[in-house]
């Protein structure tokens, strides 16, 4: 575990203490869950879905409470330098495909039903305004 984040997350955690301020009124503030703010505060970042979200979540926190982020980022540099992840890709002829094309699935039949239901509704009420006279 990175000691400058576990450094970082007990700024933050004493700061919202500080300020008296519970996880859940910090979650409502500023959107971020209350579990992910947790881990930001025991230094538990590796718990994220991506690093990308932990920065921007540990920032986003940050300025909510009020603490200067780039100061913040000079005191703690190895707090901020997450390790490049890596995204596996799976290419195949599946990827390929235009999504939203007529080709790609029975998306359209709805809609052609609908357009049918449609006209059969409108013939029958001209054939019935006929029979009253009304055209």
């Amino acid at each position: 575990m990175n000691e400058d984040i576990v450094k970082v997350g007990i700024l933050l955690k004493a700061r919202r203490k500080e300020l008296r301020l519970s996880l859940k009124e910090v979650e409502n503030s500023t959107s971020i869950r209350s579990g992910y703010l947790e881990n930001i505060e025991e230094g538990r970042i590796a718990e994220f879905i991506s690093s990308v979200y932990a920065l921007g979540f540990i920032k986003q926190y940050a300025l909510f409470l009020g603490i200067d982020t780039d100061r913040m980022m000079e005191e703690h540099p190895m707090a901020f330098k997450m390790p490049a992840e890596k995204h596996e890709f799976s290419y195949g002829i599946g990827t390929l495909e235009v999504r939203g094309s007529m080709g790609g699935g029975v998306k359209w039949f709805p809609n052609l039903l609908w357009a049918g239901f449609s006209v059969v509704i409108i013939v029958i009420a001209w054939y019935v305004a006929r029979y009253l006279g009304v055209l």
